[in-house]
């Protein structure tokens, strides 16, 4: 099994930052995707970013440009750098990592963007 623990999220005004970390930990062998998604109250959990080992990243087209997701391979860690935070944003964030055939996920680390 591998564990998920999320730290970052909290409060925070219109146009402010935020980093978000993921640390795996468990039984890894070797992680093909880590990721960030994301769930407001009443809407469907959607993807924010995610990035594979070799670096690649993806990102939703509403965060682009201020979003940047990093990862540390050594340390089994997932980042998301969030900038220029709208109330939009406002969520529940997960992490998301994928091993072969398996996906895990974070218990989530609430993100509140309001003046």
């Amino acid at each position: 099994q591998v564990q998920l623990v999320e730290s970052g999220g909290g409060l925070v005004q219109p146009g402010g930052s935020l980093r978000l970390s993921c640390a795996a930990s468990g039984s890894i062998s070797s992680i093909v995707v880590m990721g960030w998604y994301r769930q407001a109250p009443g809407k469907q959990r959607e993807l924010v970013a995610d990035i594979t080992r070799g670096g690649s990243t993806n990102y939703a087209d509403s965060v682009k440009g201020r979003f940047t997701i990093s990862r540390d391979n050594a340390k089994n860690t997932v980042y998301l750098q969030m900038n220029s935070l709208l109330p939009e944003d406002t969520a529940v964030y997960y992490c998301k990592v994928v091993v072969p055939f398996i996906t895990y996920w974070g218990q989530g680390t609430q993100v509140t963007v309001s003046s």
